[in-house]
């Protein structure tokens, strides 16, 4: 075989080792005799030629990092078990590449200090309840240090919160006591609100005499309707205040004689 073919052949061969194809989600970034180009390469075909170029394959997909669980003191000297979810991109292949050996590592370290170091600054109930905001207090701190990285932390869960069998007793017996104080409040406030209703109804009584009367005969007829064995003897209310005259008259009248 001439010399020629051969020589076409390797140089066809090359060529089609040269070749890459990157998906839509993908940047490469291209090495040029150790430079990096100012601009990755992708998605699509292009040609890589080695050993003068070397590419670097990034995904721009969004990645999904749990946190593994963290042993977290808060503020208030509680001891909790915290673990999370994280949720980031790459929107800088080069920064990603250049600036950092392995991003996805890096993110992995840097949100367990995080994890710690800001549920360390709140206490128990915070951490319980403001959920929400410490996620996204987490998410700014990550955001601000993997930005040089070229990495976007898009959002931050706090995933779940373990607590000692003692804490959680505590925790019961507690919010047991919060339920019992509402409960003396709300029926301190019925009694209150039932003695200015009493007071309200005696002084429209005492100004339409008439009303006891009636709200005399309504009780016979409530006790009536009930099926019990009690015998009721309606008095007409005339009886008990002629009688207190009565005893007024004499208690106010001369003495009598021996």
């Amino acid at each position: 075989m001439p010399v020629e073919y051969i020589v076409l052949i390797v140089i066809a061969l090359y060529l089609l080792a040269s070749i890459k194809i990157l998906a839509e989600y993908e940047r490469g970034v291209i090495f040029r005799l150790g430079r990096v180009l100012k601009s990755p390469k992708g998605p699509g075909i292009f040609l890589v030629f080695a050993p003068i170029d070397r590419m670097v394959r990034t995904s721009l997909r969004l990645e999904t990092l749990e946190v593994p669980g963290q042993d977290v003191v808060t503020r208030d000297n509680v001891t909790v078990k915290v673990n999370a979810v994280i949720y980031f991109r790459v929107i800088d292949p080069i920064k990603a590449v250049i600036e950092v050996s392995n991003y996805l590592y890096a993110t992995s370290q840097l949100a367990q200090t995080t994890l710690r170091s800001v549920l360390g600054e709140v206490e128990l109930d915070h951490l319980l309840s403001q959920r929400e905001k410490l996620n996204l207090r987490l998410q700014e701190v990550l955001d601000q240090h993997t930005g040089p990285w070229g990495v976007k932390v898009a959002m931050v869960e706090v995933k779940q919160v373990d607590l000692a069998d003692q804490m959680i007793r505590v925790l019961a017996r507690q919010a047991e006591a919060e339920r019992e104080r509402r409960a003396k409040i709300i029926h301190a406030e019925g009694e209150y609100m039932a003695a200015e209703k009493l007071a309200m109804a005696a002084e429209l009584i005492q100004k339409q005499p008439a009303a006891i009367q009636l709200r005399y005969l309504q009780t016979l007829v409530e006790i009536g309707t009930e099926k019990n064995t009690t015998i009721v003897f309606p008095l007409p209310l005339d009886i008990f205040s002629s009688l207190g005259r009565a005893l007024e008259k004499a208690a106010g009248g001369p003495p009598r004689s021996a």
